[in-house]
């Protein structure tokens, strides 16, 4: 039987996808060192309005961890080692603390932050919510929760029950990484989004490519008809943003707009502000 892992040349292991096996197994000790140490922050990217890109609409806040040598590893070089375990739904809670925390301490912000349809049923996660809303209840209504299209189709029935709970008290929801995934549109009519992001392998490059400038402009359709706002990641280049503004992108992410930052404007503002004090 074939082997991906194999190179058939020589029968040695590729050394890529030995590193991030490497990288995976590793994961869930880095990860709890980095929760049980407080070492776990957010980088925060903008989310630009289509008609004023100056103006970000939101902001995501993106989950961050630091190793012992002070390195910030993004979500990418964990997540997959301990989402379906419990320190996945550990990441989730802080990730959701520390978003709460910027909105309270943020009045004006809009904020989303990620999470797995596996936390749904975690007691934690809910309490962290509960204990975030408490004092301010509009921070619920400047909170989008989103969550990848891959993780909402695992449990359909009861994503879309926790949905309905929590718009209720004012939370949108943002279906992230659209497209990436094989969702039933059955399922896409029932959940009510109120934002669906495109996934960023139809947005790279979009500009020079017809066959992803077609399946784009037939996602912007299908929201507009479950009336949901759009948003297309990975906008790295003029020329793709020039594109989606034309096939009618509601909001544009990425980093011809901006990089993940770990100290975002508010923040430079904060500590200026101290100092001048």
């Amino acid at each position: 039987m074939y082997n991906p892992k194999m190179n058939p040349m020589d029968g040695i292991s590729d050394p890529l996808t030995l590193a991030v096996d490497e990288r995976d197994r590793n994961a869930p000790q880095l990860v709890a060192e980095a929760l049980r140490e407080n070492r776990v922050m957010l980088a925060f990217q903008p989310i630009v309005q289509t008609a004023a890109p100056d103006r970000p609409a939101f902001y995501e806040g993106l989950i961050r961890i630091m190793d012992r040598t002070g390195r910030i590893i993004p979500a990418q070089d964990f997540i997959d080692g301990v989402e379906t375990s419990e320190l996945g739904r550990k990441i989730d809670c802080k990730a959701l603390q520390l978003g709460l925390i910027t909105l309270q301490q943020e009045p004006t912000l809009r904020l989303s932050i990620n999470m797995s349809a596996r936390s749904i049923g975690y007691a934690p996660w809910k309490q962290v919510l509960t204990n975030g809303l408490k004092d301010d209840p509009t921070i619920a209504e400047r909170l989008i929760l989103e969550i990848t299209e891959r993780s909402a189709m695992v449990m359909p029935d009861i994503v879309q029950a926790f949905m309905s709970d929590l718009q209720a008290m004012g939370i949108s929801f943002a279906l992230d990484d659209f497209g990436a995934g094989y969702t039933a549109f059955r399922y896409l009519r029932d959940f009510y989004f109120d934002i669906l992001k495109i996934d960023g392998t139809f947005i790279r490059g979009i500009h020079k490519n017809p066959d992803n400038q077609v399946l784009t402009k037939a996602l912007i359709s299908l929201a507009r008809h479950f009336e949901m706002f759009t948003v297309a990641e990975f906008v790295e280049t003029e020329q793709d943003a020039r594109f989606l503004a034309e096939a009618g992108i509601d909001c544009m992410q990425g980093y011809y707009f901006g990089v993940p930052t770990v100290r975002p404007h508010w923040v430079i503002d904060r500590d200026n502000h101290k100092k001048s004090a």
